[in-house]
């Protein structure tokens, strides 16, 4: 049993979708769990049709919709003749669902609305490259992964119930099931379900995390990432052009690179592994002949310096409002705010009297943590910053990446250092 995750730069184009065609059929006698993102932007579009519907503007919500339903529709018209028409009315099922909410007034929070619009994007990958695959004569069953995994509601960022999704996915594996009698199931990344059946999302890039439970609950021989990169770099090649390959990693490193915003690995998807000692091998699509990366327990020496930039920061300053010391019960009543809001910082750095927090600026929730930690502190706000990560650094790069830079929080460990700028 093999897992394998195509992300949307995989799946964004009518030539690409063949393309995965071709690699999947390379592996026509294993058993195939593969998991396949929205088409490239897609989600970035459904993320302005949530804004738009929550702004009230409903018309516009819609007609951004629709161009997502064109698109869509004109890939599956490309790439289908015999299948088009049940496609067709499965892509139809998923725009009612969509349609039906964007004609409401929405009553709830943001990230409630997020989840149930945003899921779509998977849904209707998946659909149109399920179906081109079985008229291509590469036999798979298409599920909704949402009747799997489990989640809490804590929509955006939700949590696995991984007891019940390990009981749903035992049954996609005994005998009569999908799996045996078909060597391939695909389904959806990035999304589950409440108890409830309301949609959730795992995070962003979270569709690395879907296929490492799905290996970890089938006890797969490995997991597959199929990216538009020769493998794992130390820096994003479309801003490093010099970006060095490194063929092999340990789960420790991966997990310190997650950690500190690398987008190559979702954070959550390790630990999965790890746990089995199952590795994960980050492959190129466009050329599956190279090596690419295999990240395995094997601790690898000599590194080279990996740069991590994360975009639009917010740096929240809070001061103590009788200037007391920041001691043990503000810092308890500050985490436990963290904790009920699900934020987790970048960036702490505390003083006598003051501490700072730098987090991704997701507007409400920076919002509702500056309202709640309010009445602890005194509070100021700064936005549009970047965080600058390098591990195993080296104080020449260090001055290189920052010598035009304002520099506004600094934290260094032997092996790595972050650097807050505007």
């Amino acid at each position: 049993m093999k897992v394998f995750k195509f992300g949307g730069a995989s799946v964004n184009t009518v030539d690409r979708i063949k393309n995965v065609k071709d690699i999947i059929s390379l592996y026509t006698n294993d058993k195939l769990v593969i998991i396949i993102s929205a088409m490239g932007k897609t989600t970035n579009a459904l993320e302005k049709v949530v804004e738009a519907f929550y702004a009230g503007n409903k018309e516009a919500a819609l007609q951004l919709f629709t161009v997502i339903k064109t698109q869509h529709l004109t890939t599956a018209k490309y790439l289908l003749v015999t299948h088009y028409n049940a496609c067709y009315e499965q892509l139809n099922n998923f725009f009612t669902e969509v349609e039906w909410l964007l004609h409401d007034k929405p009553v709830r929070e943001y990230d409630y609305y997020y989840d149930q619009v945003v899921c779509v994007g998977e849904l209707l990958s998946t659909c149109i490259v399920s179906y081109y695959l079985n008229e291509a004569g590469v036999a798979n069953k298409w599920i909704d992964v949402r009747d799997v995994i489990r989640t809490d509601d804590n929509f955006r960022d939700a949590n696995i119930d991984w007891v019940y999704t390990a009981k749903k996915v035992e049954e996609l594996s005994t005998v009569n099931s999908q799996l045996s009698t078909l060597n391939i199931l695909l389904t959806q990344g990035f999304i589950g379900s409440t108890d409830e059946n309301e949609s959730t999302t795992l995070g962003r890039e979270g569709s690395d995390y879907t296929a490492a439970v799905f290996a970890n609950l089938l006890n797969a021989e490995s997991q597959a990432i199929w990216k538009d990169v020769e493998g794992v770099m130390s820096a994003d090649p479309k801003q490093f052009p010099d970006a060095q390959l490194m063929p092999e990693l340990s789960f420790d490193e991966v997990i310190e690179m997650a950690y500190y915003g690398a987008q190559v690995i979702h954070p959550k998807t390790i630990k999965p592994l790890q746990n089995k000692g199952i590795p994960l091998h980050v492959k190129c699509f466009l050329d599956p002949s190279l090596s690419g990366t295999v990240i395995s327990k094997k601790q690898v020496k000599h590194l080279p310096p990996v740069i991590i930039i994360k975009e639009k920061q917010v740096l929240m300053h809070l001061h103590s409002r009788d200037f007391s010391f920041v001691g043990e019960k503000p810092m308890s009543d500050l985490y436990k705010i963290l904790g009920e809001l699900n934020i987790t910082p970048n960036l702490i750095q505390t003083g006598a009297v003051s501490l700072q927090l730098c987090l991704d600026d997701r507007t409400e929730k920076t919002e509702h943590l500056a309202v709640a930690v309010n009445e602890i502190f005194d509070v100021q706000v700064e936005r549009d910053l970047s965080l600058l990560t390098i591990r195993h650094f080296n104080n020449e790069l260090l001055v290189k990446m920052t010598n035009d830079k304002q520099v506004i929080l600094k934290q260094q460990t032997p092996e790595t250092v972050q650097v807050l700028y505007r």
